[in-house]
């Protein structure tokens, strides 16, 4: 425990006494402050210092973290635990919790109807081939071009596809990429092979392991376990090493001579399969489940309101995204992702719960399918159970369990007119240090969402970790005083929020004039768009388009559906990242977007990334 509750001390302090009516043991630990902004003194005049329990923090966490909830995968019945756990806290307290659910997509099973033929042979599903789980569903029938790796990959003047024509036909190439040493590159993933596949025209992408880097091993992977776009707008299967060296063999080549080849050139050697045609049925059925957000709303005497939120899924027994991908099928308990948020959002609306009536309200929001694409954030800004023009902030915490030497980052800070006179006003304490990490309010986590909506921001994280997304992300790491220390702050910033008699106005942060750094790594030139991760039928919808970016100046606006980019159709974000990565700071790009029942072409010139 800590030793004392701190007293929030405000710019505008006029004088600091004992507090009346209270014990001589609780006069000893606290103070009240008047101040000429609230005109309240704390604890006498109802505004309170927050006081979070460390070890009920920490005890929320051990359960969110457990073996029992299986690292809280969205779609599973652990995440419904989890949900179960969170409202029964907060009843606890005496609140009334709702459940909000929504759809997600959480995957795929095969149909009925997958079969593959060629060469007069039919071929056995599971033995011979399994499709994945973003192939397109339907009916192919195409010739066969041998293409090496299906790279393409400029910064290496490597590719595959150069002299060879894939157009309506069936990429047949190698798994992982040319001279592995060690990690592979993003041009080894399933999904960019896709891609480039279908940017360069093919209709189909066969894969094949690449036995002779690999001691001749040769397994099929499960179906559903690869990573990708719900429909990567191709046919893509993986077959037997030994089934296309047949096929390869009838048209004249090997497998191995052109693996040799590749491999001593460094450059491709693609060639087409003669008159081999492949006749294949995809029947892949997408899986949709409904989970539930978690609200819980503490009412203020107007019909203003702060909002308070985290998110509480995490990657279950590990997907695409563990940072440990030879530990995918252990659990990966989340507990400073984001059990720690979650637990920060109970142990606030109990604390709050005691509390009398402020101004302004309440909002505590628990998002399931963060980890999924803020997906749960984003299905509640458009469909809010309070409007959300009432909201005056909203507060985001993820990942505020294991602070280091007291530095916790801040971002979001010039989305709200008055924020600058809040941190002045409502002082951390001194072993808390705030940086501010982003102004602008977007990043990879559910404020985002309210950011493209205009409510005013305020986003804590204490930095990512070796254990990040990875099965020894475990609670016994957790430091719960200090993040129990920065939850008293967090709440002593709502209570500001509650009641101060000027709401913060939503600020659009423009991007800066200049670069602040290089030019976009292996993300490409800067565009400037926010993606809306919950996919269209086809395209790229933008949740928002930051100011001062390329994309603004193009007048894209939010809510446009991207289309086209560079003359190349755009199915999904795997399509629109992989078309931007292609092209460099300088180059202007005509794209389309659909705009209601419009389709707008506009020009935009592509910056550096800052």
């Amino acid at each position: 425990m800590r030793a004392g509750v701190r007293t929030v001390i405000f710019s505008t302090f006029r004088e600091t006494r004992p507090c009346v009516g209270k014990s001589a043991d609780a006069a000893r630990r606290s103070a009240c402050a008047t101040t000429a902004a609230l005109a309240v003194c704390l604890f006498a005049g109802g505004l309170y210092a927050a006081d979070v329990n460390p070890q009920a923090f920490l005890d929320d966490v051990k359960y969110l973290a457990s073996p029992e909830l299986k690292g809280r995968a969205t779609g599973s019945p652990e995440l419904e635990k989890a949900a179960q756990f969170i409202a029964a806290q907060m009843r606890s307290a005496g609140l009334k919790p709702e459940e909000l659910p929504f759809p997600v997509t959480i995957g795929a099973h095969l149909g009925p109807g997958n079969r593959l033929e060629a060469a007069g042979s039919t071929l056995e599903l599971h033995r011979d081939f399994v499709p994945f789980s973003f192939s397109s569903s339907g009916h192919l029938e195409a010739g066969v071009v041998f293409a090496g790796y299906g790279i393409t990959d400029k910064d290496k003047h490597y590719d595959d596809y150069a002299g060879i024509d894939v157009t309506g036909k069936i990429a047949l190439i190698f798994r992982h990429e040319p001279d592995e040493h060690g990690d592979l590159s993003g041009n080894a993933t399933f999904a960019e092979k896709a891609v480039n596949a279908k940017m360069h025209g093919a209709k189909g992408v066969i894969l094949v392991n690449d036995v002779f880097a690999h001691n001749g091993a040769d397994e099929l992977p499960k179906f559903s376990v690869a990573a990708g776009p719900t429909d990567s707008g191709v046919f893509f299967v993986q077959v037997k090493e030994s089934i296309a060296e047949a096929w390869v063999k009838s048209a004249g080549g090997s497998l191995k001579d052109s693996f040799d080849a590749i491999h001593k050139d460094h450059a491709p050697h693609s060639f087409a399969l003669g008159n081999l045609k492949v006749s294949m049925d995809a029947d892949i059925v997408r899986d949709s489940k409904m989970v539930n957000n978690v609200a819980t709303y503490i009412s203020g005497s107007t019909d203003e309101y702060v909002i308070l939120g985290a998110h509480y899924d995490h990657l279950g027994l590990g997907d695409e995204h563990s940072l440990a991908p030879s530990l995918i099928g252990h659990i990966h308990p989340g507990a400073d992702d984001n059990a720690s948020g979650t637990a920060g959002v109970i142990e606030l609306a109990k604390w709050f719960a005691k509390q009398p009536k402020q101004k302004r309200g309440i909002l505590f929001l628990d998002f399931a399918g963060e980890e999924l694409g803020l997906l749960g954030s984003e299905w509640y800004v458009n469909h809010p159970i309070l409007p959300l023009k009432n909201a005056v902030a909203m507060i985001n915490m993820d990942m505020i369990g294991r602070i280091r030497e007291g530095k916790v980052y801040l971002g979001g800070t010039g989305t709200g007119s008055t924020f600058t006179q809040l941190l002045e006003q409502v002082k951390a304490p001194p072993s808390l240090h705030l940086e501010v990490s982003e102004k602008t309010g977007y990043g990879a986590s559910d404020h985002t969402s309210f950011t493209t909506q205009q409510v005013p921001v305020l986003f804590f994280f204490s930095g990512l970790h070796a254990d990040y997304h990875k099965p020894s992300d475990t609670w016994d790491k957790i430091d719960a005083p200090d993040a129990a220390t920065l939850l008293d702050y967090i709440g002593d910033v709502m209570t500001y929020l509650e009641n101060s008699d000027t709401r913060p106005g939503f600020v659009r942060v423009a991007e800066p004039a200049e670069p602040t750094g290089g030019g976009g790594s292996g993300y490409g030139p800067l565009f400037g768009s926010i993606p809306d991760f919950n996919e269209p039928p086809q395209g790229v919808r933008f949740a928002d388009v930051r100011d001062g970016t390329p994309a603004a100046k193009a007048g894209l606006k939010a809510g446009d559906i991207l289309i086209e980019f560079d003359g190349k159709a755009i199915g999904n974000l795997y399509d629109f990242t992989y078309a931007l990565r292609a092209h460099k700071a300088g180059d202007l790009v005509l794209v389309k977007v659909l705009r209601g029942n419009q389709t707008i072409e506009a020009k935009v010139l592509l910056t550096e990334r800052r």
